[in-house]
């Protein structure tokens, strides 16, 4: 039996030290080979998004560094351990880091599972999956959304088994050790977590003010060129045409420059409105997007303006629903935060459907005048539209 421990901690975490130390005295098992690994200690670029693990390299990422040897070894672990703190609800940026890349384990292609459109497998067995995260405190809103990441990245890996573990406050030892080996057992057993239920969203009930400036943070790889610039991008060329003042950041530029990251929190505190445009990796936000909001929590701390914060998902399957995970993320980000949630808008499709084409131009070119079809639905359609619209 072979067990991978992908450990998703930032440094000085004092409970990931634990959590492991717990691991350990669980897996002392003889015949079991164990092996862990400190993600942050690895070289793992981001994912580039360019989809050459699917057509031009099949199973091999375009980047040569740790994540193609992290992606190997999961496919032949029997058990993989993810550690990470709760994040919004979900994982933190190092963890994400090596899931945007473990696409290269499945196929491209799609097949169905429980009515839904997912990717087929690209291998015969994958291992089981026990995934352990922890909060300071608890959380019931921030857990739920974290148990059903779990659950749906489950799915996209195709384990037969997963459980979903939570450490709370500064657990002793030798309960976070009776703990592990009691979701252990449940591996064993294959007795999978039960399928858990996303909160509800609470949108901001405060009275609505005119939007004097907005910002649009572009949270994708191909920056200028990405369908999520051209989401993002139509709804701020009609806020600018009502007088708005607008900025748009990209996201992928900005957080390893301490400069630019500087500039994009200044314009974040000096704005109205925050609309972050992502497109949907492995279930949730790309490993970027979420150490960009890592980085604006830990500046917010110091800076509790309100402000009003949205958000737009594409995700290349045709339901967009696939979405709503990710979206929770951004509702729990606004909430931990002191942002105003003012609701989000889902696109299924989106690359295939708009294509970084930007939106005027897309709907131009199907116009009446263009002999657009009138069975085509507007891209929108696809999606649902604001809950709670920013105000004009």
């Amino acid at each position: 039996m072979k067990t991978l421990i992908l450990d998703g901690s930032h440094l000085n975490d004092d409970t990931s030290r634990r959590v492991l130390t717990s691991l350990q005295a669980n897996l002392e098992i003889p015949g079991w080979e164990t092996q862990s690994v400190t993600l942050r200690d690895k070289k793992i670029g981001v994912c580039a998004g360019d989809f050459y693990c699917w057509m031009r390299s099949p199973g091999l990422c375009n980047t040569d560094d740790d994540n193609r040897i992290i992606a190997e070894q999961v496919i032949q672990s029997d058990l993989v351990i993810l550690l990470t703190p709760v994040t919004f609800g979900g994982f933190s940026s190092q963890l994400k880091r090596i899931m945007d890349h473990l696409i290269q384990n499945i196929s491209p292609f799609f097949t169905t599972i429980n009515g839904e459109i997912h990717h087929q497998k690209r291998y015969e067995r994958y291992p089981n999956i026990l995934v352990i995260g922890w909060m300071d405190k608890p959380d019931t809103k921030a857990e739920s959304v974290f148990r059903h990441l779990v659950h749906r990245m489950s799915i996209n890996m195709n384990a037969a088994t997963t459980v979903c573990g939570l450490v709370t406050g500064t657990q002793p030892e030798e309960e976070l050790t009776t703990q592990t080996g009691l979701w252990l057992e449940a591996i064993a057993r294959a007795s999978s977590s039960p399928i858990p239920v996303l909160p509800t969203e609470n949108f901001s009930s405060a009275e609505a003010t005119p939007v004097q400036r907005a910002v649009l943070l572009v949270g994708s790889p191909r920056t200028q060129k990405s369908t999520s610039a051209s989401l993002g991008g139509y709804l701020f060329e009609q806020l600018a045409e009502r007088g708005v003042q607008t900025e748009t950041i990209q996201l992928y530029t900005s957080i390893n420059s301490s400069e630019r990251t500087k500039s994009m929190l200044d314009a974040i505190n000096g704005a109205d409105l925050v609309v972050l445009a992502f497109p949907l990796y492995v279930d949730t936000l790309p490993a970027p997007v979420i150490s960009a909001l890592e980085k604006i929590a830990e500046h917010r701390k110091l800076n509790h303006t309100p402000i009003r914060f949205a958000a737009i998902s594409n995700c290349g399957f045709p339901e967009a629903k696939h979405t709503e995970t990710a979206l929770a993320i951004c509702a729990e980000f606004a909430r931990q935060n002191g942002f105003s949630w003012m609701g989000s808008l889902a696109l299924g499709g989106g690359q295939g459907l708009v294509g970084g084409t930007p939106l005027k131009d897309w709907m131009d070119a199907r116009s009446p005048s263009s002999r657009r079809s009138n069975s085509q639905p507007h891209p929108l359609q696809m999606g649902s539209p604001f809950p709670n619209p920013p105000a004009t």
